[in-house]
């Protein structure tokens, strides 16, 4: 199944090849809130902006809401703070800024829609008001290749405090759109674009496919009048009462939970036996609880060759509890030595025996991992993500070795779990989880027995190219 298939559906069946073109704008469309917000926010609290500069801004801002000025006048207000600064400054704003804030916000959906256009072939564009620090990391995180947007003068390399004109927005960001469509030969006639504004209707004129996302009030009138396909997302922003009692519900499961293991524990006088009761239990009314529907491929391969170490992509914090619920029992992990300090978890975790480590140390982590490699020998499997850290995007960081160095000394197989988007449940930093529906795929197990030292990187990479290709496969 592919994932958001409702949305993806029209796209899918219909026409094919560069000439459909897919345009989208950034802020509240693409991604929640406002880009510009999370950019100015970073760079005031930078300390690099004056006083002066910062009021400017925002009274320019004020006079654009309100109506004195136009879009032109409130940018030329608010980039004059950059005059004699360098560009590349901006560039390092814009990666920060998308990194801490913006990767997080971008709606599953959306990139669900810019995957599905990509995959036909079609030419996926950013046309935003934003200027192209704000766009740029996003693009390239998303794969899109054209950004068309708001340009601010730079003269060898530092800003001269003047925008561009005409700037991205209302008649200009349809000739935007139409200096794309006559670059590249598209048909206007079959393209898509995707905002959330009435201030767009001159590009949503334009192109034959006009496809509202989140429309503000103005622009979701117009819609009904014109028929126009209306969609809207609540996967990111602010979380609705529901998410909020869904998340408080799935945290306070871990108390039933407890209570069971222990239960089963007391009466079978195992502490195995109570901690495979109470992370089973916890495991399956966490995820009833958060609304989330779990699908395993391959799930034949979690219990084929055990005891194993099992390796996991790490998006997000709830990643924990869906290994936990796939595996059920005789199972232990690897974490950050953080988690020792929850009061909660870390207790909880010690008692399973995680084994805690200091991942700036690399001598003592390695030396750490002893009692892992022990609870291998001894029957139970191990958890353990080899990129050591939460991503915030779909996108795989490097493999450490330590999984790997422990499969081998154990001599136990390595069982590779792509997970697919719990980004959608609950991305990196968050704290509230949001319905969503899981895709899982379970690899088979590999044979380390006749691993090498010599031999470890060309098999750590193997693996790690397999998950490469199926995340890339949407």
């Amino acid at each position: 199944m592919r994932l958001h298939e409702h949305l993806t559906r029209e796209i899918l069946n219909g026409p094919t090849g560069p000439k459909i073109g897919a345009y989208f704008d950034l802020d509240q469309t693409l991604l929640a809130g406002f880009s510009a917000t999370a950019f100015f926010q970073q760079r005031i609290f930078s300390g690099k902006m004056a006083p002066r500069d910062i009021g400017d801004a925002l009274l320019g801002t004020l006079s654009f809401a309100v109506g004195r000025t136009g879009f032109s006048g409130m940018m030329s207000a608010t980039t004059q703070a950059y005059r004699g600064l360098a560009e590349s400054v901006l560039e390092e704003v814009g990666e920060e800024v998308f990194e801490k804030h913006l990767a997080t916000q971008i709606y599953p959906e959306s990139r669900a829609l810019v995957n599905a256009h990509q995959d036909m072939g079609h030419t996926v564009a950013i046309i935003s008001s934003a200027t192209r620090y704000q766009a740029d990391p996003l693009a390239r995180d998303m794969g899109i290749e054209h950004v068309l947007c708001t340009q601010l003068e730079v003269s060898n390399g530092v800003f001269t405090g003047n925008v561009v004109h005409p700037t991205c927005y209302g008649e200009g960001k349809a000739e935007a759109g139409r200096s794309l469509a006559s670059t590249h030969g598209l048909d206007l006639d079959e393209t898509y674009f995707y905002t959330d504004s009435h201030e767009d209707l001159p590009l949503l004129d334009l192109v034959g496919r006009p496809r509202p996302l989140n429309p503000n009030r103005q622009l979701a009138q117009i819609a009904k009048e014109r028929r126009w396909p209306v969609r809207r997302f609540t996967s990111r922003g602010r979380p609705s009462a529901g998410d909020i009692v869904r998340t408080g519900l799935t945290y306070a499961s871990l108390i039933p939970s407890v209570w069971a293991g222990a239960a089963a524990g007391i009466t079978n006088g195992s502490m195995r036996e109570a901690i495979n009761v109470a992370g089973s239990v916890w495991g399956e009314l966490a995820t009833s609880l958060a609304g989330i529907d779990l699908r395993v491929v391959d799930e034949e391969h979690l219990w084929s060759h055990r005891p194993a170490v099992f390796i996991f992509n790490h998006q997000s914090a709830l990643d924990a509890v869906l290994m936990i619920k796939m595996l059920r029992r005789d199972l232990t992990g690897v974490g950050k030595k953080e988690i020792r300090r929850n009061p909660i978890f870390g207790p909880l975790f010690g008692a399973a025996g995680v084994v805690f480590i200091d991942r700036t140390d690399r001598s003592k982590a390695i030396e750490a991992l002893a009692p892992a490699v022990s609870a291998l020998r001894e029957g139970r499997s191990l958890v353990i993500a080899p990129e050591g850290t939460r991503s915030t995007t779909p996108r795989l960081g490097r493999f450490k070795k330590g999984a790997f160095h422990m499969a081998m000394q154990a001599g136990v197989p390595i069982v590779p779990v792509v997970f697919r988007n719990v980004l959608d449940a609950m991305p990196k930093d968050a704290l509230v989880v949001r319905p969503a529906t899981i895709e899982v795929l379970v690899l088979p197990p590999v044979d380390t027995s006749d691993w090498t030292p010599e031999s470890l990187d060309d098999e750590i990479e193997a693996i790690r190219d397999r998950y490469v290709e199926i995340l890339e496969h949407h």
